[in-house]
């Protein structure tokens, strides 16, 4: 995702905010006298605000992993989101209206995957939930412990001989 934001500045932001910036300075007369240190310093600092800010599903699922965020909080947020986004994106862009919408309109699709993959992490974790309580249908179920039947001793013959000779002794002791 951070690629991707990068990607973005570079291909599509900085080229319009560029022609933006030459015409607003033709406009009034002035010359852009850019040096490449400066030039390189504005290109660094949005490779890095745009990569980071897609970073925001990342940010977003890992927290409701761990049980801080909710799918629900997130969606009951949504217009402050909203609202938070386009500042972020106004104060991190070139003072053009194109590049602020660049930004803010893939981070609000990001806000909203961020929401989907957080529903996704809670569902895994009540279906985990549910398998602990009701065991879980993966192990086969295991044989009940039976006692097994004792095997007649070989030496004294079969267990109905051994039954007799057992009342024999019984009766001679009379």
């Amino acid at each position: 995702l951070f690629i991707a934001g990068a990607g973005l500045v570079y291909y599509v932001v900085m080229p319009l905010a560029w022609r933006f910036l030459l015409d607003v300075g033709q406009g009034f007369g002035s010359v852009l006298q850019q040096t490449m240190s400066s030039y390189l310093t504005i290109v660094i600092q949005m490779i890095l605000a745009f990569g980071i800010s897609f970073q925001l599903p990342v940010l977003l699922v890992l927290l409701g992993k761990v049980g801080i965020v909710s799918s629900q909080g997130l969606r009951s947020f949504r217009k402050y989101a909203i609202v938070g986004i386009f500042a972020f994106a106004a104060v991190v862009t070139p003072p053009d209206f194109i590049s602020q919408v660049v930004l803010g309109l893939p981070m609000l699709a990001l806000y909203e995957l961020s929401v989907f993959g957080v529903r996704l992490v809670e569902r895994r974790r009540e279906e985990e939930a549910s398998d602990d309580e009701g065991g879980s249908d993966d192990e086969p179920p295991k044989p009940k412990a039976s006692r097994p039947d004792p095997e007649p001793d070989p030496s004294s013959g079969s267990s109905a001989q051994a039954a007799s000779s057992a009342d024999d002794v019984l009766d001679e002791s009379d």
